[in-house]
């Protein structure tokens, strides 16, 4: 800390200009430096060629991963403007390229909607690439222009089309990542591809074309839809039983905003809806959300007491009744949107909240009367829902009364830590009493807690809020994270930063991690995103020669131990299934121990959660075939298998 004496003038203040700032601080400006804040790269730029296509000008946007790190993005739009801006004197594209906050999409002349709204996204790209090269095709000319870190190397210059590639109208941006930046330079494919198929159902008649040429041939990949969104629901229930043939879908263009809406319902019990205001998905929601589920909890109700399914003397069904089994796309497209951030994660216009409700209602209400049968089935649905509620409000009363989800008391399993800071607090969930034991002696008692898990762990796909709250090994869980489940779920209240699921070695050991996992993303899924769940990676084998040790964590490391070995040497292999089999010393040194264990954080891929979501469901669900289906193309994915 400075002294009071030390010299503070208004030469100590910094003021950092455009690319300046951004390549300080970018995670201001992308959210991170990892492979999350690498990814925000191609999204900016694709964001970029997508208001082209909502604007009418662009039906083709094409991706390249290129073997030497380098990324290429093309669409066939109208190309960024070449001409001298009035108030840089710099071409147009040049200052979209350096200023931050310039673009076509603050007036309103060049874009109706817009996702890129700030005008920062291919600035900041270009201020963490290495290497970009701008190319712009109009008006029968190619201009062609190259950066280093965000400042110009050359002068944007004209030339003519050499193919007929280039006699298309567009705008085609090729960068490097600066590897002084980002923590990794590899995309992952997946999650590309995940956020383009979502963009390309969500402006119908959009042609995607990625290509991967990283590995020994070329991986291309292309999206159509002439469905849009009712497409996206019917692929997102793909994996279960639904209640309707087709998905309900409207569509209404109003003066200042479009909104689009899809839902069909399935059988399963947990809810997947997801809202987009300008092709960005909104995973915190926001005031389009809000009228949907308001129409949605409304209309039901409306219709099941007209049709006497809700008697006069019962009570309303709730939202969270009506929204399981539930699969909805909610888009909507506007002229001014109000996004919270750089990132918009929520949509903040108020007056979305009376344009959704007001269109949802009005054409929902009539789907149901024409619809007879499906409305039927999915009231019916709700009405199941509503007592599985009612149950499990009294077993959470039940629990609340005994002092447990209340967080007043502690389950007697709990070794707690004596840490109270829950940042610095760790909370390892073991299988078993044995196992249980070794990790009590072994721990860190300041930092680390201990809660051992007994008995058969309720597969949650398969079941009900009220048989999970009845269930003791879940219900012990849920009171020493504090946080609640679901809709009364508060981060802010988690016990642990570093909650740690540590299994057996064993076939037995990975079905416990599983339903584990699939509990955390089904009732908990926001401690995950919030990097908060890790899973521990005890050592499979133990090999000895003489007196020297080691300890080996998979088949791989064993192989090349065995190489080490001299040829008249004779090591001894311990194989290790258990952890109950370690003492509490070699529990802490190998999986427990800061300094030398090894961790894997839990992620979902995608911000949405619909790849793990895929999984779950074909791995937990009630689908025999589709978990089959999933073994034989993964079973050679496996590196430890234990038979």
């Amino acid at each position: 800390m400075p002294s009071k004496n030390s010299q503070y003038t208004a030469s100590d203040i910094q003021v950092l200009e455009g690319i300046e700032a951004v390549r300080r601080r970018p995670g201001m400006y992308i959210g991170s430096t990892d492979e999350r804040g690498l990814h925000h790269l191609v999204y900016e730029i694709v964001d970029n060629a997508v208001d082209e296509a909502m604007a009418g000008e662009c039906d083709r946007i094409e991706v390249t991963l290129h073997a030497d790190g380098w990324v290429t993005v093309r669409d066939n739009g109208r190309g960024i403007p070449v001409d001298k801006h009035s108030k840089t004197g710099l071409s147009a594209v040049e200052t979209v390229m350096t200023t931050l906050h310039a673009g076509g999409k603050f007036g309103g002349g060049g874009y109706r909607v817009s996702g890129g709204l700030h005008g920062v996204g291919a600035s900041v790209v270009n201020a963490l690439a290495e290497s970009l090269v701008v190319e712009i095709r109009r008006d029968g000319k190619v201009y062609r222009q190259t950066y280093k870190r965000g400042a110009p190397t050359t002068k944007l210059r004209p030339q003519k089309p050499a193919t007929e590639a280039e006699k298309v109208s567009g705008t085609t941006i090729r960068w490097l990542a600066d590897s002084k930046v980002f923590e990794t330079r590899e995309y992952d494919l997946a999650t590309l591809i995940q956020r383009f198929r979502e963009i390309a159902y969500l402006n119908k008649g959009l042609w995607f074309h990625i290509v991967d040429e990283r590995g020994d041939e070329p991986h291309e990949v292309n999206f159509y839809f002439e469905g849009g969104i009712a497409s996206f629901v019917r692929y997102l229930n793909r994996d279960v039983e639904t209640l309707q043939a087709l998905p309900f879908h409207v569509e209404r263009e109003l003066e200042d905003a479009d909104i689009e809406v899809a839902l069909q319902y399935n059988d399963a019990f947990s809810e997947q809806v997801f809202a987009f205001a300008n092709t960005i998905n909104t995973i915190d929601g926001g005031s389009h959300l809000t009228g949907f589920r308001s129409a949605l909890t409304r209309v039901l109700n409306d219709y099941a007491r007209r049709n006497k399914m809700i008697k006069d003397q019962d009570p309303n069904l709730t939202g969270e009744d009506v929204r399981e089994g539930l699969t909805a796309v909610v888009n909507v497209k506007l002229g001014e949107p109000q996004f919270e951030g750089q990132t918009k994660t929520r949509l903040g216009n108020p007056e979305v909240k009376g344009q959704v409700e007001s269109v949802v209602a009005e054409k929902l209400n009539e789907y149901l009367e024409q619809n007879a049968r499906d409305a039927r089935r999915i009231i019916e649905k709700c009405l199941t829902a509503a007592r599985a509620r009612e149950a499990a409000r009294k077993a959470r009363d039940l629990v609340v009364r005994k002092g447990a989800l209340d967080g007043a008391t502690l389950p007697g399993k709990l070794t707690d830590c004596t840490e109270r800071d829950p940042a610095k607090s760790e909370l390892f969930i073991v299988e078993g009493d044995s196992a249980g034991g070794s990790a009590k002696q072994g721990r860190d008692r300041r930092t680390q807690a201990i809660l051992p898990l007994r008995g058969k762990i309720l597969n949650v796909e398969r079941a009900r809020l009220d048989r999970l709250l009845a269930h003791e090994a879940f219900r012990t869980l849920i009171t020493a994270l504090g946080t609640g489940i679901r809709d009364e779920f508060d981060l802010d209240k988690l016990r642990y930063h570093r909650i740690v699921i540590m299994t057996d070695a064993d076939v037995d050991g990975a079905h416990i991690r599983t339903l584990l996992l699939t509990f955390f993303f089904r009732y908990m899924p926001e401690i995950i995103r919030s990097g908060y769940l890790y899973i521990a990676q005890p050592p499979l084998y133990r090999g000895q020669n003489g007196k020297a040790a080691e300890w080996l964590y998979s088949d791989a490391e064993l192989e090349r131990f065995m190489k080490k070995q001299k040829k008249d040497a004779n090591p001894t292999i311990q194989r290790y299934k258990g952890l109950g089999e370690m003492n509490a010393d070699q529990l802490w040194d190998t999986t427990m121990n800061p300094e030398a264990r090894t961790f894997y954080r839990v992620q979902m891929g995608d911000e949405e959660g619909l790849a793990a979501d895929h999984i779950f469901r074909q791995l937990m669900g009630d689908d025999v075939a589709a978990r089959r289906r999933f073994i034989e193309i993964h079973a050679n994915e496996v590196q430890n298998l234990d038979v």
